[in-house]
């Protein structure tokens, strides 16, 4: 049986293959280099950064679900100086693409952030404006469209020609909209979904058991979801997709590419099986060969009833 060819371009960055760890899921790469050689991937968007360094959110800011997770970060991380002196010296010598994901409270600290990481040559910045576990700026932003319009033109213009994809958020009415409007203020691709804003309540107590009540829902059980809203934002714009929530295995990232999706995003499932991402890598290969095709020709080729 032929080898497939798995390589993909993402907003003008070729890909090896579409299996991208995701942003809050992976770190910076070192812990997962333990179990498995990291250049396998297609990709992986580095831990979400901000201007200045974050503790992030109090305990407890996990919390079991069934068929996932709920997390409050809270975007704890080292802020990106600290992320250009300590880790892009090894990361930038990785043979794969690395995305930076950042976040801000202000259309300035997206411009900072970004003129900053292009100046260092990373290969994409993924501008988040859709944490749903903070208290300022994301949310905000990632729920209207013309404030996500503002931050996406800021990041373009302080990108340096650096690849911006924007990641949307799914706690909206009608994510097209946000998907239209970053694409007209200069997006070059856009990620999605976020995690969905839920909540778990410890009986014993009946208090919350995330510090911060509510977080962020991800892995399996948001899948038809996250299929729904790709689908929807592929037939809306003309923007690549990377797709992301509930993928676990190959046959799931399938699914994420007829729904439009030209490159995939895992997460949750990395915390279950520290090897999820590669085994899915490998396993798409054999789903691909099997049926003598690829992953750019499987992209939005879903049929719809109507």
């Amino acid at each position: 049986m032929a080898k497939a060819d798995l390589s993909v371009t993402l907003a003008g960055v070729r890909l090896k293959n579409p299996i991208v760890p995701v942003s809050g899921t992976f770190g910076f790469g070192e812990e997962y280099g333990q179990f498995f050689d990291i250049e396998r991937l297609g990709a992986f968007c580095a831990k979400g950064l901000t201007l200045r360094p974050r503790v992030g959110n109090p305990p407890p800011r996990i919390a079991e679900t069934p068929m996932g997770m709920l997390n409050s970060v809270g975007l704890q991380n080292p802020g990106v100086d600290a992320f250009l002196e300590r880790e892009w010296p090894r990361l930038q010598g990785l043979d794969l693409p690395v995305i930076a994901n950042i976040s801000g409270d202000t259309p300035a600290e997206y411009a900072a952030m970004c003129e900053k990481l292009s100046g260092a040559g990373v290969d994409m910045i993924e501008v988040n404006v859709s944490c749903p576990n903070v208290k300022a700026g994301g949310l905000a932003y990632g729920t209207k469209p013309e404030l996500a319009a503002e931050v996406t033109k800021e990041a373009k213009d302080h990108a340096g020609g650096t690849p911006v994809m924007v990641k949307l958020s799914p706690n909206v009415t009608d994510i097209t909209e946000i998907a239209k409007a970053v694409e007209g203020a200069g997006a070059d691709a856009v990620s999605l979904i976020n995690t969905l804003r839920g909540m778990r309540i410890d009986l014993n107590t009946r208090r919350p058991i995330l510090k911060r009540n509510t977080g962020g829902m991800s892995g399996p059980a948001v899948l038809p979801v996250a299929l729904r809203m790709v689908w929807e934002v592929h037939n809306a714009v003309k923007l690549p997709i990377l797709g992301m929530g509930g993928v676990t295995n190959a046959e799931t990232a399938v699914e994420m590419l007829l729904a439009g999706a030209t490159a995939v995003g895992m997460g949750s499932a990395l915390f279950a099986d520290p090897m999820a991402a590669v085994k899915t890598v490998d396993g798409l290969a054999d789903w691909c060969a099997a049926h003598g095709t690829t992953p750019k020709e499987l992209t939005g080729g879903v049929l719809p009833w109507a």
